[in-house]
Order: structure tokens, then C-alpha cells, then sequence
């Protein structure tokens, strides 16, 4: 799956990942209307507005982006019919030719982990009988409980071609309290990313590891450091746009090859209608307003390579 992701960032030139994290506050008043109107004010009614608010954000970008990622925690605030939503999610993207990055940030004791790691990149067994559960083709994975915790996804990722990405230098403003820790004289993220380099090292696809890193585009220092750290890993770079992040923070994540690294915005550009910048779109043609505002990424950030 590694090398379908890197052929499509080619064929897109486009190393964006959308991040479909849906709100009700991003979902046009309309669409929440004809929702209720069918389910009432419901969480089966509030379900129906985030798939059709999702359908209409990935009719509008499927061909300008190789992949997508879906933020679990956005749909299971909504209980079982957001989860049906999820998985609904999941597949519509797969039918249209994306890439899907479950945003799960699972990590837990052995047992749990491959539970997990089955749930969503394998299969599970079911008497004679085996299904695929959620069926991304990756996922997120918090690396905090070590290798028991990460070596049930990298044993489903050799099985099933699949990709992981390890939590190493998130984007949030706290990351630091942990993750910036000191240990024999050097920052835990450090630590983590040469973990990330060892799982990856015998999980490899032609060029890049099954195993790749989240690294904070708020952290443009760090990611050049953790860069030549894990040469082999793709990095996957939240915190552009809405968080602060710009193209011109985001080159250190490259490798010279001009690859390594694909870019997420979520709300920057699901919620683009309600930017000024993309403010007569209006909420009618939110859909168009995300697509603008992919364009306007990808610009952005051809234009920091190729000044670097």
C-alpha cells in the first residue's frame, strides 16, 4: 500500500491527505435540515448529515488528492449510526480510487493491539470464515505501551500490504510536556522515531517503509531532525492550515527525492466555506469551496519545494 500511495502522490502531485473530520458546526444548514427532516434530531438523524456532507466533499476533491483520512473520534461521538457512518466513509472513498488512513490512534497491551490491528487492516476470523471489519488501508498508532503495542499492526501490515503511521511528534500545543522529555540527554521524540526506523526496517515497500511517523508541521526543527532519523519512513504531517502550519514550514519533511512526506488539513479545507477566503462559495456550494481550497494547498506547497 505504500507504493500505491506514492504512486498516486506522483500522479496527483499532490501529497495531501484531507482529513474528513466532520462537526455538525462545518455541516451546512441544508444538509442538516433534509437529515433531520427524514431521521429527526436523532443520532441517526445527525449521522445522515455527516455521510452526505462527507459524499459531497469527496465527489468534489477525490481527483485532485491520493488520500483521505477519517478522524474515528469524529464519528463515534455520534454512537453506532456514526460508526456505520465511519464505514460508510471508508468504502466510498476506496470505491473513488483513495487512499484511507484510519485516524485511529490505537495502542494498547498485545491482545488489545491485534484486536485492533484485525479490526481495522485485517481480517477476522469468524468459525470457517474470514471479514475484513473496517478495512482501511492505514492507520494511526500510539506507541507509548512500546513494541507489544505496535508489533500486532506491523505483523497485519506485512500480511495484508497495509501502512501504519506511529505517533512520534504530534501537533498539538501540549505535545511537549511528554514527548520533548529528556532521556540520557536526548528528546523522547528522538527515541520514538528511531523505534519507527526499526519496525520499518525489515516492513519495507520499494522505497519506503510499511511504518511511517506523524510529525506536527508546527514543529518544522524538529521534522528536520526526525527526517534524517527515519530516513525510510513516510511522515505524515498534521497541522497545516487551521493549526497554523504553511507550505513553507513543510520542505524538511521531504526527502531530495521530493518525496517522504504527505500533508493533512482537515478543517482548513472541509470547513473552507466558512473561511473568508472562500466565503462566496457559500454554504450551497461548500464542496466547491473545499475543492478551492485543496488547489490552493497543493500551490502552496510546490511552490516551498521548489524553492527550497
Amino acid at each position: 500500500m505504500i507504493n500505491k500511495l506514492i504512486t498516486r502522490i506522483k500522479e496527483t502531485n499532490a501529497p495531501i491527505v484531507v482529513g474528513l473530520d466532520p462537526m455538525m458546526k462545518f455541516v451546512p444548514e441544508y444538509i442538516k435540515k433534509a437529515a433531520f427532516a427524514e431521521y429527526g434530531e436523532t443520532l441517526e438523524g445527525a449521522a445522515e448529515a455527516i455521510w452526505q456532507y462527507n459524499k459531497g466533499i469527496v465527489d468534489a476533491i477525490y481527483d485532485l488528492v491520493p488520500a483521505v483520512k477519517p478522524q474515528v473520534a469524529m464519528y463515534e461521538q455520534f454512537g453506532i449510526p456514526g460508526m456505520v457512518v465511519f464505514k460508510k466513509t471508508v468504502d466510498y472513498c476506496k470505491e473513488k480510487g483513495l487512499i484511507v488512513i484510519g485516524d485511529i490512534k490505537r495502542g494498547d497491551i498485545g491482545s488489545t493491539s491485534e484486536a485492533y490491528a484485525v479490526g481495522h487492516l485485517g481480517k477476522v476470523q469468524v468459525g470457517s470464515r474470514s471479514y475484513y471489519g473496517f478495512d482501511e488501508d492505514f492507520v494511526t498508532v500510539n506507541p507509548y505501551l512500546g513494541s507489544d503495542g505496535v508489533n500486532p499492526f506491523v505483523k497485519i501490515c506485512k500480511e495484508e500490504k497495509k501502512g501504519i503511521f506511529v505517533l512520534v511528534k504530534t501537533s498539538n500545543p501540549s505535545s511537549g510536556e511528554f514527548q520533548d522529555q529528556l532521556v540520557g540527554g536526548r528528546p523522547l521524540y528522538e527515541l520514538v522515531g528511531e523505534k519507527v526506523a526499526a519496525w520499518g526496517a525489515d516492513c519495507m515497500g520499494d522505497s519506503y517503509s510499511y511504518v511511517g511517523a506523524v510529525v506536527g508541521a508546527t514543529y518544522p526543527e524538529q521534522g528536520k531532525v526526525l527526517r534524517k532519523v527515519m530516513p525510510k519512513a513516510f511522515i505524515l504531517v498534521p497541522g497545516y492550515g487551521a493549526q497554523g502550519g504553511k507550505g513553507a514550514d513543510l520542505v524538511h519533511f521531504f526527502n531530495e527525492d521530493g518525496l517522504g512526506a504527505i500533508i493533512n488539513s482537515s478543517r482548513g479545507i472541509i470547513a473552507a466555506y466558512q473561511q473568508e477566503k472562500y466565503a462566496q462559495f457559500g454554504e450551497q456550494n461548500y464542496a466547491d469551496a473545499s475543492r478551492a481550497a485543496v488547489l490552493d494547498m497543493r500551490e502552496d506547497i510546490a511552490q516551498a519545494l521548489a524553492a527550497r
